[in-house]
């Protein structure tokens, strides 16, 4: 009955922990450095100029 018990506890983590990943962390951190490196580049082009040919 304990394993049953500490199986079902460990899936329920293992869920949560897999929603927090996959609906909250991955959409953040991808928007943060999208944002990011174009927040990089547009500074980067006020102190040297836009890319020239």
């Amino acid at each position: 009955m304990n394993k049953e018990k500490h199986s079902l506890q460990q899936k329920k983590y293992e869920r949560n922990t897999f929603i927090f990943l996959a609906v909250f962390l991955a959409p953040i951190l991808s928007v943060a450095i999208v944002g990011g490196l174009g927040f990089a580049i547009w500074i980067s082009q006020m102190f040297f100029g836009p890319p020239t040919v």
